[in-house]
């Protein structure tokens, strides 16, 4: 008998694990879904329109990727928002924070930017979610001549991909005693942000000609993507650093490193003589775009 009630027990554990690896409920673990990056890895101002308006996309989601002591301040991300929330259609905006060890680097090369972003980026664009990486670093950009005033404060070097030299915003904001941190933070994040709303000619197309030019690498004029409006949050004195029209790193514009392109570098010196030329030098946000400028984001979806 007890011979025959071990042999039931023995069918019962056979059946009961059977049926569980059959279940549907089940789940195979080996099975690990990839994230699909392609929309993340175009050119600058190649997502303008997405950006701008709701039509595939009605919420951004932006990771804000910092090194340990690099924060951005709550006062030039609130400035940011209220700048994507005037020039956009997008009123579901999420902010992430991600805090980064330090790569340990003297200066930072395009390359070398794009790598540390596919290794610690974990936004992507999924559903009606677009999704923005900003890079707070705590090393300058690779050429920079912080005593010459000619430093590299931001550059944007894909649709959804930007870096902002926190480093040297401290230090450039530190030679002011009018000019903060947040100040320079916003100036910098708005003009970056700028390239992607596709300005100036960038992927947004101009309802009028208002792009400035200057000389590339083989000593000819030609165009910058920067507004050639007084005034301008995209002057291109602000990529210059001056109206010589002389790039403070040799062609930066067109600059493809990995088939990366650097769609702008943005100068130190020349934001500092803005900020301290604004009639309201506590509040960056009253450096903002020109009528031209404001006409291509309407004419591309924008506000």
């Amino acid at each position: 008998m007890n011979i025959l009630k071990n042999l039931l027990l023995i069918a019962l554990i056979t059946c009961f694990v059977s049926c569980s690896k059959s279940s549907p409920d089940s789940v195979d673990e080996t099975v690990v879904s990839e994230v699909d990056k392609k929309a993340n890895l175009l050119f600058a101002g190649d997502s303008a329109n997405d950006i701008l308006s709701n039509e595939n996309f009605d919420k951004m989601k932006i990771e804000i990727a910092y090194v340990t002591g690099f924060k951005p301040t709550e006062s030039a991300m609130t400035q940011f928002i209220n700048y994507l929330k005037e020039h956009t259609f997008k009123t579901d905006i999420q902010l992430i924070y991600k805090e980064l060890s330090s790569p340990v680097e003297d200066e930072l090369t395009l390359k070398e930017i794009a790598d540390l972003e596919a290794k610690n980026r974990t936004a992507y664009t999924s559903g009606s979610t677009l999704a923005i990486y900003i890079y707070f670093a705590d090393a300058p950009a690779e050429g920079d001549d912080l005593d010459g005033g000619l430093v590299t404060l931001g550059a944007v070097y894909r649709n959804t991909s930007m870096i902002i030299h926190e480093v040297t915003i401290k230090k450039l904001a530190s030679k002011s005693s009018s000019i903060s941190d947040s100040d320079v933070e916003t100036t910098t994040l708005n003009h970056e942000f700028g390239h992607l709303f596709g300005l100036v000619n960038l992927g947004t197309d101009m309802v009028n000609d208002h792009e400035s030019q200057s000389e590339n690498s083989d000593g000819e004029l030609a165009g910058d993507n920067h507004c050639n409006q007084n005034g301008c949050l995209m002057r291109a004195e602000l990529l210059f650093g001056g109206s010589s029209g002389k790039s403070i790193r040799a062609n930066s514009i067109a600059q493809y490193e990995a088939g990366i392109k650097a769609g702008c570098a943005l100068s130190g010196n020349s934001v500092l003589n803005l900020l301290q030329h604004t009639t309201a030098k506590s509040n960056a946000a009253a450096v903002g775009l020109d009528p031209e400028c404001i006409l291509d984001i309407r004419a591309n979806g924008g506000r």
